[in-house]
This record gives C-alpha cells, sequence and structure tokens, in this order.
C-alpha cells in the first residue's frame, strides 16, 4: 500500500478542518463570529442603500412634486365641481318638494283654480311689503285675485304686467283683510304694518278672544274667498275703555323664505268701494 501523498494529506486535513467547521456552524458554537464578521458588511450594505435612496430621491423629487401638484389641482377642481353639483341638487329639491306641496293643495282644493309662479323679486323698501311673481296677462292674471300658497293666504295681485305681477302681502301697511275668528265664530279686520307684523282689529270687547285662535279669511268685503288660512293669535290686548280689542296674529306664511305661490283665478274680487255710504258734505 502506497503511502499518501503530501497533496492528499492536505485535502484530508482541509476536509477534516470544513467538517470540524460545519459541526460547529450546526452547534451554534460559531454564531459569534459570523455577527461580528457579517455586522461590517451589513453596515456598509446600509450605509450605500441610504445614500442610494437619498440621490435617487433628490433627482426625481421635482418630477414627484410637480405631479403633485398637478394632481392636487385636479382633485380641487372635482371637488368645486361635486359642490356646485350638490347645491344645483339641493336646489331642485326644495324647489320640487315647494310645487309638489302646491300640487297637492292644488288638489286638496279643487273648486279653485289655480295658476303656479315663482318669486322673482321684492321691493327693496323697507316700508312696503310687495314681491313680484312671474307670471302677468299674458297667463290670465287680473288685479285683486287672490294669492295664496300651501300654507296659507299670501295676499292679492296689486299690478300687472304682460309677463309679471306685484303681489300685495298681507303684512302691507295698505293691507285690510276680513277675517273669521274660528273658534267664536265671529268676524274682525286683519291689517299690516310698517314692521311686517299683522294685528286682528275692530274686534268686540265681548269677545273672549284667546291666543292659539285660528283665524281664515272672510268672504265680507268681496276681496277675497272665504276659509283661508291666515294664522293663529299669540297675544290679545284688551282695554276697559276701548270701543274694540286688539290682538296679534302669527301668520302661517314664512314670507322671508317664500319663492313660489298659487293665484286662484276663478276668484273675481268684488268692488264694494262704491256702495259705502260717504258722509253728506
Amino acid at each position: 500500500m502506497k503511502p499518501f501523498s503530501q497533496r492528499n494529506i492536505q485535502i484530508l486535513v482541509i476536509v477534516l478542518i470544513c467538517t470540524g467547521i460545519i459541526a460547529l456552524a450546526l452547534a451554534g458554537y460559531l454564531r459569534p463570529v459570523f455577527g461580528a464578521v457579517s455586522s461590517p458588511i451589513v453596515s456598509v450594505q446600509r450605509w450605500i442603500s441610504l445614500r442610494y435612496v437619498a440621490i435617487y430621491d433628490f433627482l426625481t423629487s421635482p418630477r414627484d412634486v410637480a405631479s403633485l401638484r398637478s394632481e392636487n389641482a385636479q382633485l380641487s377642481n372635482e371637488v368645486a365641481q361635486l359642490q356646485t353639483q350638490i347645491i344645483t341638487l339641493q336646489q331642485q329639491l326644495s324647489d320640487t318638494q315647494v310645487l309638489y306641496a302646491l300640487l297637492n293643495f292644488a288638489r286638496a282644493q279643487p273648486q279653485n283654480q289655480y295658476v303656479a309662479a315663482s318669486v322673482i323679486g321684492r321691493d327693496p323698501s323697507p316700508f312696503v311689503h310687495y314681491v313680484i311673481i312671474d307670471h302677468g296677462s299674458d297667463d290670465g292674471l287680473k288685479h285683486g285675485m287672490p294669492v295664496v300658497t300651501e300654507q296659507g293666504l299670501v295676499g292679492r295681485i296689486d299690478a300687472v304686467t304682460a309677463q309679471a305681477a306685484r303681489v300685495e302681502l298681507i303684512t302691507d301697511t295698505s293691507s285690510v283683510v276680513n277675517v273669521h275668528l274660528q273658534s267664536v265664530n265671529r268676524d274682525a279686520e286683519l291689517i299690516g304694518s310698517l314692521t311686517g307684523d299683522i294685528s286682528l282689529d275692530m274686534v268686540s270687547q265681548d269677545i273672549d278672544l284667546e291666543p292659539g285662535e285660528i283665524v281664515l279669511t272672510s268672504s265680507l268685503g268681496g276681496l277675497y274667498p272665504s276659509n283661508i288660512l291666515i294664522g293663529q293669535v299669540t297675544s290679545v290686548r284688551k282695554q276697559e275703555n276701548a270701543l274694540f280689542q286688539t290682538a296679534v296674529v302669527q301668520p302661517a306664511v314664512n314670507f322671508t323664505t317664500l319663492s313660489a305661490v298659487l293665484v286662484i283665478t276663478n276668484f273675481q274680487p268684488v268692488d264694494t268701494t262704491t256702495l259705502v255710504p260717504t258722509p253728506e258734505q
């Protein structure tokens, strides 16, 4: 048997050393050594990675900022458009609800004929109370026709053009409405004021008038059809030496938000002014 050559002995030694190293590694004895050796390498890799990311961000950030600004402007424009659409839809919904309420009111009062109109203007003076509607004589409207909403009495047409009309509200100082007090079954007059408040006048002292009394239109005077809701008494003023008592009325119609009305076209007001006796000169 030939003796091993020196080369074979070296290979054997190398194999034994590798086997020992593998055995020590599998047993976990070389873990601190591997950690000490790999730690500088990992630190170098981390340093190179951070510098690479910083250089990449520096080179690409101007393009990203421009892209973000463009996207932000586009999103802002879309948000503005959506907000406009929401406002438009809310207004359309509100208008639809108003028109639906007016339609229901008209259906509940089949004895009357109506023309629906939108409020397109208000008198700028604080001392008069008028609104302008977008229908006129071309639509059959005439002076004196009553104007209502689903809530109650608004007033009557005071002046007419071909395509528009002016409505005198019951809150105006020149407005006088003959009314009927529902529970006490008596008549009175409703007058407007500079402040826009409405009140009862010419109420007899013998009437037991209380807050909560319902006020309706009366056919007396010939200016309005009967039994249209006007409002409710909120307070009563009664003085011992006065011939009549007065009362403040809360109108059923909210005149500040009035946007659409119904004009009763089949009611013909009666002019009774010439039948009122005048004092002899």
